[in-house]
């Protein structure tokens, strides 16, 4: 006599239990925001570490994804903060029905955003920048928990819900068919005693699939490789090092993701080469000889910074002259003590920088007036002490 066996959802008495609940609860949403008609599903998945339910969105022919709707397990109710919004659907599935139209009324405008600083949190400061306003996202985040003094996530799937809300605001602003860029790594949770095995946390994976879902097509997967003994001081390896019992190994850890994306578009990239307003400004942005030409790069890490998390101004300049036009506007909204900005600058790009840390913050505005000498007064600064409060625009005016 055999044994049932219950199912995940079962054991965990979830009220959404199988693929037919979870599409019938989001055939009632796609019934409310009025798009039923036109899409249809993909395979709904269970993600048990979350208590989700993950229902891929498709064309109607079912050949192309364009978003994903997420329901709570246990509540049967759609998370519409996790979902992608009707609008960002709507516009996919106008992209798809008509691509050469749209093709053909598409305009190369040029970002009339000013250098700018703003201090305070990323989330509120990017609902002010203008949309399709920013020509590069090139940021490091904060690490999850990975150095007690620069944290603020008690949990993972906070800082992972706090990611994903940053990453679906720069794709409002970031002009069609740009680049996003991520410098992120794992990060190792040391253990809280002897009794304890420390965890090591995926962060690149995990973010990739936010980056999926949020509209941006992958790229590239770029590795950092920082010298042998920079990955010492994480602890890991150690024990090892000194007892070689089998088992024991764990690998010192010197690399870091440098992750490449592209807000989806059906334009090509030469689209953007072509249609460039100022073909002298593309040619005189041509990439000159030693660029790296794998995805190994070697660069030492930043060893002289105020700042505790501070990546080395040489991969910011590699990112900033592979993804973008001299002229074109860089964000950073993870801006730490500024570095992209020194890089944009040197590079003759703009730069958009916002940091929560007021003490940073503050920083970058002295590192700022270094950078830009006599024009520093030209700099928008949010939230700053020395705020032109008669100038309070983005906009090169």
């Amino acid at each position: 006599m055999t044994k049932s066996h219950q199912s995940v959802a079962e054991q965990r008495k979830y009220l959404v239990r199988s693929v037919v609940d979870a599409k019938a609860i989001s055939s009632v949403w796609l019934e409310e925001i009025e798009l039923q008609q036109m899409i249809s599903f993909g395979l709904p998945e269970i993600d048990d570490r979350y208590h989700i339910w993950r229902i891929p969105l498709k064309t109607k022919n079912g050949k192309t994804n364009i978003g994903e709707i997420v329901v709570d397990a246990f509540l049967a109710e759609v998370l519409v903060d996790k979902t992608t919004d009707p609008k960002l659907l709507e516009t996919r599935l106008l992209k798809k029905d008509k691509p050469d139209l749209l093709k053909k009324q598409k305009q190369y405008t040029l970002s009339p955003l000013r250098n700018t600083i703003g201090i305070g949190d990323c989330s509120e400061l990017l609902e002010d920048v203008p949309t399709e306003s920013i020509d590069l996202v090139f940021t490091s985040p904060p690490y999850f928990n990975a150095r007690p003094e620069y944290s603020e996530y008690e949990e993972y799937d906070h800082y992972l819900l706090a990611m994903r809300n940053i990453i679906r605001k720069a794709h409002r602003v970031l002009a069609e068919g740009r680049f996003f860029v991520m410098n992120t790594s794992p990060v190792l949770l040391r253990r809280a005693s002897r009794n304890e095995a420390s965890k090591r946390i995926a962060v690149p994976f995990d973010l990739h699939r936010i980056f999926i879902e949020e509209g941006f097509d992958f790229i590239d997967d770029i590795i950092w490789v920082k010298p042998e003994g920079a990955g010492w001081a994480t602890g890991r390896g150690r024990r090892f090092a000194a007892d070689r019992n089998p088992l024991q190994y764990k690998a010192v850890p010197v690399t870091e993701y440098v992750l490449v994306y592209r807000k989806k578009t059906n334009l090509l990239i030469d689209w953007h080469i072509r249609n460039h307003p100022n073909q002298e400004v593309v040619s005189q942005s041509k990439i000159a000889d030693g660029y790296e030409k794998t995805n190994i790069w070697r660069i030492n890490p930043m060893t002289r910074s105020k700042h505790p998390a501070a990546f080395p101004v040489e991969l910011a300049e590699k990112v900033i002259s592979y993804y973008s036009f001299q002229g074109d506007v860089v964000l950073d909204p993870f801006a730490g003590s500024g570095t992209v900005g020194a890089a944009a600058i040197k590079l003759n790009r703009r730069f958009v920088l916002f940091e929560l840390n007021k003490q940073y913050g503050e920083l970058i505005c002295e590192e700022a007036q270094k950078w830009l000498g006599k024009d520093y007064k030209d700099v928008l600064k949010l939230n700053c002490e020395d705020i032109n409060a008669t100038s309070q625009t983005f906009l090169d005016i």
